[in-house]
């Protein structure tokens, strides 16, 4: 809960950004595209840059022979690689910019290599963190970092550019220029959040020793190689599709870059779950492994499902049946993408369930099977969007997310059972799930025969209510062991 919590509170503030720079009088459509592509293409190389060290850190940091070496051993092969590889990249920056979409401006490119270098460097200082269960300073350099991101863009796009009109020659003219696009300012505000982030974990950082167990390494390389396999299967289907819409849909490169902008704007609007889901898998994966010491941690498992899926669909139905208030996140020139707002919401509902599930072949050190269907998702979103985007554009990268994540979740699911049998309650959750998305429809359906907005608010907290209700009741005895909730509930 604690680290849920901190992720998601620090993930919600940074997502305060988007109704500000989704504003017209801040960055244009196009403009906000292009940063887009440059936050799609980061975290495809992080994945490259951390190579599954971080969840590799976690599983062997439960063997009692390698917990004095094991910090020290990942982070100096992060330190190593993090050098080769930013080189390499540097090395390439203009074929990366080409292919990221953005040929003319590759400098973006370069700001990117070091926001990932700093990111990789402080992946295992923060998982250290995690581990040894420090959550409020976890959650205080998150939060400070991200603070910083969103003082210095809107120092950037908003006060520099008044200052220069009224004062050419002032200081902020040293480093501040009219004539470079906006972008690159709001990228050069998450250069200095991470350089940030990694002066304050220079704490776990100094505890780094120059010891290096090549017998750690060489197991943890072995058991982390099929999740940089599953990583960037993983980036491909979350934010891939940014790229590959900007590659095939067809119009001019201005049209390309606004209907790239208009997707990325209307996915934030899944925030709630995307958040919940991205939180969740923060504290869930050093829990899961720490569970698998006890007794009976199937039971534990199979429980924490259930209430995650009760969580997420109650998120689908307060977003999905709310969208007429939840819209003015972003602003009104992306509204012609909100349609894809429920579909992006059941798609990260599918997707938090695999990650729920995706822990038998963790903890029975079979990564390869996890490698295996993430390159079946990756296959059906690279296959969807290159059929449908050219005549769909990003309705075609919606449903190519939706059929991605819900593959992964039932391959997923029918392997993990043969090897690792879990007792989900799997016809309940499934219920779960049909109940809200029809209560969506006929949310849907009373509001275009009264399409007024009140009427839509009452209809939806109407429905929200009866299926808050009727989890309660069918539940009753889970939710009685909450002293809270079991006050309420006879």
């Amino acid at each position: 809960m604690w680290y849920g919590v901190s992720s998601i509170a620090a993930r919600f503030i940074n997502y305060l950004l988007t109704p500000y720079l989704t504003s017209t009088s801040v960055l244009q459509v196009s403009d906000y595209g292009k940063l887009s592509l440059v936050y799609a293409a980061i975290p495809l190389l992080n994945v490259l840059f951390t190579y599954g060290f971080e969840t590799a850190y976690f599983r062997f940091s439960q063997r009692k022979e390698f917990q004095q070496s094991i910090y020290s051993t990942a982070s100096i092969s992060l330190f190593i690689s993090t050098i080769i590889f930013s080189l390499v990249l540097w090395i390439f920056h203009n074929s990366l910019a080409s292919l990221a979409g953005i040929p003319g401006q590759p400098y973006l490119i370069k700001i990117s290599i070091l926001i990932i270098a700093l990111d990789a460097l402080a992946t295992i200082p923060f998982a250290k963190l995690r581990h040894e269960g420090r959550p409020i300073k976890y959650a205080f350099i998150r939060i400070i970092g991200i603070l910083v991101n969103i003082a210095a863009t809107i120092f950037f796009l908003s006060y520099c550019p008044k200052i220069i009109v009224n004062n050419p020659n002032s200081w902020i003219s040293l480093f501040y220029r009219t004539d470079v696009n906006p972008v690159t300012y709001v990228v050069i505000a998450t250069l200095l959040q991470s350089g940030l982030t990694l002066l304050l974990l220079m704490g776990q950082i100094g505890a780094i020793k120059l010891e290096f167990n090549k017998v750690l390494w060489k197991e943890m390389i072995l058991y982390a190689l099929p999740l940089i396999i599953v990583g960037l299967g993983g980036m491909i289907n979350e934010t891939f599709d940014r790229l590959m819409l900007n590659w095939w849909v067809p119009g001019s490169i201005t049209f390309k870059e606004e209907q790239v902008g208009i997707y990325s704007a209307c996915y934030k609007l899944s925030l709630l779950i995307s958040l919940f889901t991205q939180a969740f898998r923060m504290g869930a994966e050093p829990f899961f492994f720490k569970q698998a010491e006890g007794l009976n941690p199937q039971r534990t498992y199979a429980r924490v499902m259930k209430f995650f899926v009760i969580t997420v669909t109650l998120m689908f139905l307060l977003v999905s049946l709310f969208l007429p208030v939840f819209k003015y996140f972003v602003g009104r020139t992306y509204w012609v993408g909100l349609g894809v707002v429920p579909i992006l919401l059941l798609a990260n509902i599918f997707l938090g369930i695999y990650y729920n599930l995706s822990i038998w072949y963790k903890l029975g050190n079979k990564t390869k099977a996890g490698a295996y269907i993430t390159i079946t998702g990756a296959a059906i979103t690279i296959l969807i969007n290159r059929i449908f985007i050219p005549h769909y554009s990003f309705l075609a990268c919606a449903w190519a997310t939706f059929f991605c994540y819900g593959s992964m979740m039932v391959i997923s699911f029918a392997w993990g059972q043969k090897e690792y049998r879990i007792p989900y309650p799997t016809k309940k959750l499934i219920a779960y799930i049909v109940i809200v998305v029809t209560l969506y429809f006929i949310h849907r359906a009373l509001t275009s025969i009264v399409p007024q907005i009140w009427f839509s608010l009452f209809i939806g907290a109407l429905l929200l209510f009866i299926y808050t209700w009727f989890i309660l009741l069918i539940e009753k005895e889970e939710f009685k062991k909450f002293p809270v909730i079991g006050k309420f509930i006879k």
